[in-house]
């Protein structure tokens, strides 16, 4: 007994390793087994041929191409095989040369987008997964986000993803520079397609690197709509619309952004517009005319300072809204050219300037509640205001709501994009602070209703289309006057003890 009490033994540690789970269908009676293998049958063969229809649909091309090969050298020998090859490359050639856009949009493309699928993401399609922690692991099995369709254009990538169960596409927001160095890209957008599906545009090049000039103005005066102006491309090469009808647009950009180029690229959509009366655009420029000065003849009246007058023509448009309104009253919900009332358009270069930098506080506070009234008012009457401003701080421009079309043109910070095109968008893919200076004019657009901005640049408006314009609208022709440009003096030329 004294022995047992003086014992030391200690039961061992159980093993920690996890228990091995077989299958359900192995703990089956052998008679079940046989009944349903059958059954099982038919299962796998169906499995089988639709892993095949898979292969088939991703990469038709790479398997016929194949196909012919493999039948052409086997059954006509390796001569004729060449002398086909041979043929084939030549018609190719003289399609790519003749015919260099279908080329790449049926032949390139369709080539490029099968070899990126399977080389680039297929290949390291699993540790890609694993690395950026977008797997789930339970009871030793792993739950992986699904590679979908794959569309390879050129500058970029569109990347199809059905999402593992209980993940959500802001997780994918925070691993999206992550996955742009995993597949070799100088960024990653995610958009969200339908529930638990995403896409990722993996961006290669920027195709809005060049200027784009602004075209001819039109002669027909009524092919002008205001709820789609043209002022510009998109990254995908499709018109820039604007809506201008039932809203109002606030740019945003440091200088030098572009934001001149806008403002006359509207006014250059307008034109035709403008000549018929249908339109009637009035501005304000703070900066003395530096601007809006260059062609004051598309305006009806403009103000070259932040003064009294300003504020008088910002209250009078005020007024104006709501005699339209009331004359409207009972007999339409929007303004329509049958109205009788032309649209109106209010141009504000540097809109700070009027609301926040006036030093006077009672014409500050007069244009601030004119410009309130006006934009909380406007849009059914048929008057909008396109506002430009360099910062859109909540100190200066307290009210940007009332902005349902935004632009973040170059931005100095991060933390304005989300100021000017609304929370949670910069890290969707809309990088308006990393917009090169050397592309004045490229913009992030958002629209109220749109979960997804849209990337484009607008016209390049030069002296000699404002020229145009402004003999398009007078009828005269108006010539720009060259800048005289005047030799720096030389060092030896300045008298001794002057400044440098």
């Amino acid at each position: 007994m004294a022995r047992q009490r003086d014992s030391r033994w200690v039961d061992p540690a159980l093993l920690e390793v996890s228990r091995p789970r077989l299958p359900w269908w192995t703990l089956l009676p052998g008679w079940v087994k046989l009944v349903l293998s059958p059954v099982a049958a038919v299962v796998l063969l169906g499995w089988i041929v639709y892993q095949l229809g898979r292969v088939v649909y991703r990469y038709p091309l790479s398997l016929c191409l194949l196909v012919a090969g493999w039948w052409s050298y086997s059954g006509l020998g390796p001569w004729w095989f060449c002398a086909l090859l041979t043929v084939l490359l030549g018609l190719l050639a003289v399609w790519w040369w003749r015919w260099r856009t279908s080329f790449d949009r049926v032949a390139l493309r369709r080539v490029r987008t099968e070899f990126r699928r399977l080389v680039v993401y297929a290949w390291d399609w699993r540790t890609v997964m694993r690395l950026s922690d977008l797997t789930k692991d339970k009871r030793g099995r792993e739950y992986r986000p699904t590679l979908g369709r794959v569309r390879a254009e050129g500058w970029r990538d569109l990347v199809r993803v059905r999402m593992v169960k209980g993940q959500a596409p802001e997780q994918w927001e925070l691993h999206a520079s992550g996955l742009a160095h995993s597949f070799n890209a100088e960024s990653c957008r995610v958009r969200v397609v339908k529930p638990r599906r995403l896409e990722l545009d993996f961006i290669h090049s920027d195709p809005l690197e060049c200027s784009i000039p602004a075209p001819a103005l039109p002669e027909d005066t009524t092919g002008v709509d205001l709820r789609r102006v043209v002022i510009g491309r998109t990254e995908t090469g499709k018109p820039l619309r604007l809506p201008l009808l039932g809203t109002h647009v606030l740019t945003c950009g440091v200088s030098g952004a572009g934001k001149g180029s806008l403002l006359w690229a509207v006014a250059c959509a307008l034109a035709p517009a403008i000549k018929a009366g249908r339109v009637t655009l009035f501005g304000i420029d703070p900066k003395g005319g530096m601007e809006l000065g260059q062609a004051p003849e598309v305006f009806e009246q403009v103000v070259y300072d932040n003064a009294s007058r300003a504020v008088t023509l910002l209250e009078w448009l005020a007024q104006e809204v709501k005699r339209r309104a009331e004359s409207y009253r009972g007999r339409r919900r929007m303004w329509t050219p049958e109205s009788g009332d032309p649209f109106l358009l209010l141009v504000v270069d540097e809109l700070a300037d009027l609301i926040a930098y006036q030093t006077d506080r009672t014409l500050r506070d007069r244009a601030t509640r004119a410009v309130q009234a006006i934009t909380s008012q406007g849009r059914a009457p048929g008057v909008c205001v396109l506002g430009l401003l360099q910062d859109p701080r909540k100190e200066i421009i307290a009210f940007r709501h009332l902005f349902s079309t935004r632009i973040a043109m170059r931005l100095d910070e991060p933390a304005q994009v989300d100021m000017v095109l609304g929370d949670g968008v910069r890290k969707r893919g809309a990088a308006a602070h990393e917009i090169s200076e050397h592309t004045p004019g490229v913009a992030w657009v958002k629209e109220d209703g749109r979960r997804e901005p849209v990337r484009a640049r607008v016209f390049h408006v030069t002296d000699t289309h404002l020229a145009h314009l402004v003999g398009y609208l007078t009828g005269r022709p108006v010539h720009p006057v060259p800048a005289e440009v005047v030799a720096f003096p030389d060092r030896a030329d300045q008298p001794s003890g002057g400044a440098a």
